[in-house]
């Protein structure tokens, strides 16, 4: 629209205006054209996909992989705790191998720690994009596209026999159900 009022203005002041204003008119006119073009490849994102399926999906699998990773690293240090309690019922060498070994988990299990670190600052980076792209949208107008309308949205490709996050997942008496239907 801004490209098509400046080439309107331009052709009804052809003569009129010095030639560093129809330059500068020209530069307004091909951000107009920028802007338009611009708001066209907003709108063929799906931009509504992005924001109401695919962001959330990626902090909800990063979200669970930090919960996962908590859970397992608890079970590993409770294990180590035992372990050392045990230690203390023998002697000698091996006390010393035992007591060294568990030192090793106790130090790998740092991990936990910084993959949780980094995995929050994905989540943070995720959610600021998801915000900024909300942002372009609503300054844009970008008309929201049609939707299709199904059940559940499908996983994105490669991922549709991952393990699936605790909301979604088959509970046990699922399991045994679809398992007794077999027989």
């Amino acid at each position: 629209m801004v490209a098509e009022v400046v080439t309107a203005v331009l052709t009804t002041m052809s003569g009129d205006l010095s030639a560093t204003e129809t330059t500068l008119l020209g530069e307004v006119a091909a951000l107009g054209r920028t802007i338009a073009a611009a708001k066209q490849e907003i709108a063929a994102l799906r931009v509504d996909d992005i924001m109401d399926r695919d962001i959330p999906f990626a902090t909800d699998e990063l979200d669970a992989i930090v919960q996962h990773t908590a859970v397992a690293t608890h079970a590993i240090l409770e294990s180590c705790e035992m372990l050392d309690q045990a230690a203390t019922t023998v002697t000698g060498d091996l006390a010393a191998t035992l007591q060294d070994a568990v030192t090793k988990i106790y130090e790998a299990c740092s991990f936990q720690d910084i993959t949780g670190q980094r995995i929050t600052k994905v989540v943070t980076t995720l959610k600021a994009i998801e915000a900024k792209v909300s942002q372009i949208v609503t300054t844009f107008g970008v008309p929201a596209e049609p939707r299709e309308t199904s059940a559940a949205a499908p996983a994105p490709e490669g991922l549709l026999n991952g393990p699936q996050l605790p909301s979604n997942a088959m509970d046990q008496s699922d399991i045994d159900k679809l398992l007794a239907s077999f027989g």
